[in-house]
C-alpha cells in the first residue's frame, strides 16, 4: 500500500473492491483535497489510477486520519 506521511494528518484512502488487490492512500486536507503538485511521479500515477478505478476495482475514497497521527 502506498501511504506517504500526510503533513496535515489526513489521508484519502481508496479500498480494494476485489480480493488480493491493494489499497491506495494519499496525503490530503480535512476535506479530501490532494495536492497533486506535491506528489512524486509514481505517487501521482497511482493517484490518477485510483481515481480512474473508483467503482470498478476500488471503493469511492474516504478521508481518514493518517495512521501516523
Amino acid at each position: 500500500m502506498d501511504t506517504p506521511h500526510a503533513s496535515s494528518g489526513y489521508e484519502l484512502r481508496f479500498r480494494p473492491l476485489l480480493a488480493n488487490h491493494r489499497a491506495f492512500a494519499f496525503p490530503c486536507d480535512a476535506v479530501g483535497h490532494v495536492d497533486m503538485d506535491a506528489l512524486s511521479e509514481p505517487m501521482l500515477n497511482n493517484y490518477l489510477y485510483a481515481r480512474a478505478m473508483m467503482g470498478l476495482e476500488l471503493s469511492w475514497p474516504e478521508v481518514r486520519l493518517s495512521p501516523s497521527h
